[in-house]
């Protein structure tokens, strides 16, 4: 039996998540369901996307993740199960797969399944659901609904680079504080290579000229830059809050100059 994740931006205190829940066990008694995250902001892709891209892989493959953001259907962003690195995203598409991956996921099925309510506004509950139960039971994708050759794209923002210069900006931060700049490990290598950098954000007052290896390479209370498992650039305070201490709010801009 394959593992049922859900990932949501329902929050904790309605009934949406044991709705769900209680419809998958009424279709399979014995399904593993795991809560990934439901604090995600109301209808924020990007959040939900960061999220995603950086839990999924550690399942194992044949895992059903079930996304419930900005569900509603519409011609332009119709039910959508993919397949893609021995796994399957159930989803409206309405862009979060092209922010999870980097390329078109290798099979795209327009999702074909009748709703048993008449409700349209629940379809986690009422399509995603009866989806994720007929791959969980091993039945091929296929039989789902009709394939498509691309899903839609929504555009993340790109930082800026040039020669001597990456301009980024704090696209998530953790319940710790920690800030994650659009700045991946790749692309930070591959423009600083062996040279001297800087990084500032807010103020040429905030200055970080090293990456560090682990929250414990400075002094408590002391801010730091690191590459983390997510493989985008952390700001981070040891045993801090910098998103409440540095003012590293969602856009705040992130510079690594090169000297």
């Amino acid at each position: 039996m394959a593992v049922i994740t859900l990932t949501s931006d329902w929050g904790k205190k309605d009934f949406y998540r044991g709705a769900v829940k209680g419809a998958i066990l009424r279709q399979l008694p014995e399904a593993v369901i795991m809560d990934i995250s439901h604090e995600i902001p109301p209808f924020d892709l990007n959040q939900a996307a960061f999220i995603i891209r950086n839990f999924y892989s550690n399942f194992p493959e044949g895992t059903i993740h079930i996304l419930g953001i900005n569900t509603e259907a519409s011609i332009e962003s119709p039910h959508t199960v993919v397949f893609h690195k021995g796994h399957y995203f159930v989803a409206a598409d309405n862009g979060i797969f092209s922010l999870i991956f980097d390329e078109v996921p290798e099979k795209i099925i327009e999702l074909d399944i009748i709703q048993d309510s008449d409700y349209f506004t629940f379809s986690t509950r009422d399509v995603f659901v009866k989806a994720a139960c007929h791959l969980a039971a091993g039945k091929p994708i296929e039989e789902l609904g009709h394939r498509k050759e691309k899903v839609m794209v929504k555009m993340a923002f790109q930082p800026v680079i040039s020669a001597d210069l990456i301009k980024g900006k704090v696209i998530y931060v953790d319940r710790y504080g920690n800030a994650f700049a659009n700045i991946s490990e790749a692309l930070f290598k591959s423009t600083v290579r062996n040279r001297k950098f800087v990084i500032t954000f807010r103020s040429p007052n905030y200055r970080i000229t090293q990456i560090s290896k682990s929250y414990m390479d400075v002094h408590e209370g002391e801010m730091l830059a690191l590459f983390s498992i997510s493989r985008y650039l952390e700001i981070a305070i040891n045993r801090g809050d910098a998103s409440s201490l540095l003012g590293l709010k969602l856009d705040t801009s992130v510079l690594i100059e090169v000297e």
